[in-house]
C-alpha cells in the first residue's frame, strides 16, 4: 500500500479537521520509530489487522528474521473477519506472499497482548529458537502499548517495533470508518496510560500534547474501545 495519500476534496472527513489533528499526534506518539534490523525471531501480533501478515512477509523477504510467530486466537471483534483464528489467517495470508512455511510458527489460543508475549515466547522456546532480540510486529497504533507490555513481560529480550508503514489517512482508508479509526487511538493510549497500574505494561512518558489531544477526544465521545477503569 502508498504511503503519504491524502483523502481527495470529495471524500470530506466526518471529523473536524481539529479532531484529525489530534488524532495524527496520538497516532504519531503510538509509535515507537525503531528502525527495523535483524532480530532473533518476530511475533506478529493478531488483531483485525491483516496488514500484520504483510508486514511480517515483507521483513521475512528483506532477512530480518528467520522466524515468526503469529500469535492468536479468536474475540469478538475478528471472529467474523478471522473464523478460524487470528493467527491461522496470517499464517496462510504469509505463506501466499512468499515466505515458507518452516519459517512460521502458529500460536492459536493468545486472547490479549500479553498472552501474545507470553506464549510466544514459550512457543519459541519448546521450538529451540533463542532469542535475544525480537521484532514485534503489530498495527500501526499499537507498536507502543506492544512494545510496554513485552518490556514487562519478557525483560531480557531486546525489542524492535515494526509495522506497515502507513499514514493515518491510508489507515483510516484501508478501515473505511474514521470514528471507529479515532476511537482505536484512544482506545490503545488509555491502556499505555492504565496498564502500568495494573501491572499489565511498564510506564511510558505521555508528552502534554498528546494528552490533551487525547483529553479532548474522550470529550467529543471517541470512546468506543476504552476499557473499565
Amino acid at each position: 500500500m502508498s504511503q503519504g495519500v491524502s483523502v481527495p476534496e470529495h471524500q470530506q472527513r466526518q471529523i473536524t479537521d481539529e479532531q484529525f489533528h489530534d488524532a495524527t499526534l496520538i497516532w504519531d506518539y503510538h509509535q515507537m520509530g525503531h528502525e527495523p534490523r535483524h532480530c532473533s525471531a518476530a511475533i506478529g501480533l493478531g488483531s483485525h489487522d491483516l496488514g500484520v501478515a504483510t508486514a511480517a512477509a515483507d521483513l521475512y523477504r528483506e532477512g530480518l528474521f528467520p522466524v515468526v510467530v503469529f500469535s492468536g486466537g479468536n474475540s469478538p471483534t475478528t471472529r467474523a473477519r478471522f473464523p478460524r483464528g487470528e493467527a491461522v489467517h496470517y499464517r496462510e495470508h504469509a505463506l501466499g506472499l512468499g515466505v515458507p512455511d518452516k519459517a512460521i510458527l502458529v500460536e492459536p489460543k493468545a486472547a490479549n497482548t500479553g498472552q501474545n508475549v507470553t506464549l510466544s515466547r514459550q512457543l519459541l522456546r519448546e521450538a529451540g529458537v533463542e532469542v535475544e532480540s525480537l521484532l514485534l510486529i503489530s498495527k500501526p497504533y499499537m507498536e507502543r502499548r506492544s512494545y510496554a507490555t513485552c518490556r514487562k513481560l519478557w525483560p531480557e529480550a531486546e525489542v524492535v517495533c515494526a509495522s506497515e508503514p502507513l499514514e493515518l489517512d491510508d489507515y483510516i482508508k484501508s478501515i473505511g470508518d474514521e470514528k471507529l479509526v479515532v476511537d482505536m487511538l484512544v482506545g490503545d493510549l488509555q491502556r499505555v496510560i492504565e496498564y502500568p497500574k495494573l501491572g499489565f505494561a511498564v510506564e511510558q512518558d505521555v508528552p502534554g500534547d498528546v494528552y490533551d489531544a487525547y483529553e479532548r477526544l474522550l470529550g467529543a465521545g471517541f470512546d468506543s474501545r476504552l476499557i473499565s477503569t
